[in-house]
């Protein structure tokens, strides 16, 4: 099969982070498939509008924190590359999907939401990214999303920042296992942003917001719309060089 135009798989592509990835990346030429867990109906607006713009798009409902299922959705991900895109392959993998659980110390934290977040933010993009491989074009790229909770510590986040620490390291790792191939690898870590994520926790809680603004350097509270862009500016060939890097994109916040 003959590939024109470069594909990204984007993880969670149905709202918050993921929805502006997958429209940034949609406005840099590239076609995009995304998944989504539960909202199919968000996940097909978001491919209606990719498709408005001039590119095509398709939407596979994932897990990521069930290993299990990868293989079903490589094998739908397989026969949807060839029915919409003409071709067996991608060219960029976007490990954004995730979730947040209500913050919860140290101390009180729990083996079920320990297992949970593991599950999700470490274990299913280790094993996702394993299964992606043979479908990954040489010269590629991969962008794992992490946060600022792994640089500077809240209470309540522990065991979420302990996770997207270990996707850093992961980063680095697939960075110089993959470079033989030509495929580069990045972290994005985005600061604290104003979307339904856990539960729209900073979007909803104006004391929340105040204080972060007080300690950002660019004092304003980030949205979607700040990410995205960065993450699909990965994919283009101008950030070919740029490998096994961490960009946190919170506007300097505690610094």
């Amino acid at each position: 099969m003959t590939q024109t135009k470069k594909i990204a798989l984007v993880t969670g592509g149905s709202r918050g982070l993921g929805k502006d990835m997958a429209l940034s990346i949609a406005k840099k030429g590239i076609d995009v498939v995304l998944t989504y867990h539960s909202r199919k109906d968000d996940a097909l607006e978001v491919v209606a509008a990719i498709e408005q713009s001039g590119q095509k798009a398709a939407a596979l409902q994932l897990n990521v924190g069930d290993v299990k299922s990868f293989d079903g959705f490589f094998t739908s991900l397989k026969k949807v590359l060839q029915e919409t895109f003409n071709t067996d392959k991608i060219d960029f993998l976007i490990n954004n999907a995730g979730i947040g659980l209500p913050t919860t110390s140290f101390a009180t934290t729990t083996e079920e939401q320990f297992d949970e977040l593991m599950n999700i933010h470490l274990k299913g993009v280790f094993f996702l990214t394993q299964k992606a491989l043979p479908f990954l074009n040489d010269d590629g790229g991969i962008v794992n999303l992490s946060s600022g909770l792994a640089r500077f510590s809240l209470p309540g986040y522990g065991a979420y920042g302990a996770m997207k620490g270990g996707i850093e390291v992961l980063t680095r790792y697939l960075a110089k296992e993959l470079g033989i191939r030509g495929i580069n690898v990045n972290t994005v870590a985005p600061g604290a942003i104003a979307t339904d994520f856990g539960g729209g926790r900073l979007r909803d809680n104006a004391e929340m917001q105040e204080h972060i603004k007080a300690v950002t350097a660019i004092p304003r509270i980030a949205y979607a719309e700040d990410i995205g862009g960065v993450v699909a500016f990965l994919c283009t060939p101008e950030a070919k060089w740029i490998n096994a890097q961490r960009i946190e994109v919170s506007g300097g916040m505690n610094i």
